[in-house]
């Protein structure tokens, strides 16, 4: 017997199949040109054709707890590199959200387990801009700052990536983007936090 969430799944990918232009997926079957790659969290409140509106085959897409950018993540260097390097996407958008579970678990003391080492790069944003966020009472209102300070950093850290660095130097893409979503409102609010090339990082930083 099929579960009913399997069941359900297929019933639904048979009807949204029924509505596909033929001649839209016969060209997507020939390879994929996407304009951008999106960097988000998993939470599964968050829908990024509905809340884009972009089509099939515009948005490469990397997602993980909380959006982080982490040096040593070779599943999201890859994914990056394959973006920018192969696909040769123009702007890449790093995305959180208000009301995100990671953001939260990383301002609690309680463990979670294995995913404490995880939370603990969020925590080390916290302590970036501790004078801040150690001034705001309202436990809403941390966690929304919070988030919106992570995805600046995130931006930040995709910046660093050498191979990043090296494609701002011959082609002057991709320009990297710092979004975070509303699920209470379902806006994208941008954060103009934008990075374009090697000057807009510390010199420390640079690769040459």
């Amino acid at each position: 017997m099929t579960d009913p969430l399997l069941r359900e799944i297929e019933e639904n990918n048979l009807e949204w199949a029924k509505h596909l232009d033929p001649k839209v997926m016969s060209d997507l079957s020939l390879g994929q040109n996407p304009e951008c790659l999106w960097i988000g969290c998993s939470d599964s409140r968050v829908s990024l054709s509905q809340s884009t509106g972009l089509g099939l085959g515009r948005m490469f897409v990397h997602r993980n707890i909380a959006n982080m950018v982490i040096h040593t993540d070779s599943n999201l260097l890859s994914v990056v590199y394959f973006a920018v390097r192969v696909l040769k996407v123009e702007h890449i958008i790093l995305c959180g959200h208000y009301n995100c579970g990671g953001i939260k678990a990383a301002l609690s003391p309680r463990s979670y387990g294995f995913i404490d080492n995880w939370l603990t790069h969020i925590k080390d944003v916290y302590v970036m801009h501790e004078d801040e966020l150690d001034a705001i009472t309202d436990e809403t209102q941390l966690q929304d700052r919070l988030a919106e300070l992570n995805v600046q950093e995130q931006v930040a850290n995709l910046g660093k990536i050498s191979f990043i660095q090296q494609h701002w130097e011959s082609h002057q893409i991709p320009a990297i983007h710092g979004y975070v979503y509303d699920i209470r409102s379902g806006l994208l609010k941008n954060l103009n936090v934008t990075i374009r090339s090697n000057s807009d990082l510390r010199t420390i930083f640079h690769v040459y």
